[in-house]
């Protein structure tokens, strides 16, 4: 049973560093899409002006 318990955490482990992983790799393309927006003019992401 012990063998179990530390296999279980050695699971846990090994998913808690690849959603850490995800997490940096969902980052990186996040601040990536606000560079290309911000050098295209962000035009795709500005809301809609309300002329009305």
């Amino acid at each position: 049973m012990g063998e179990d318990h530390g296999n279980k955490m050695s699971r846990e482990e090994r998913l808690a560093a690849k959603l850490r992983e995800n997490l940096h790799r969902r980052k990186a393309q996040g601040r990536a899409m606000e560079t290309q927006s911000g050098e295209s003019g962000g035009e795709a992401l500005s809301k809609p002006r309300d002329d009305g």
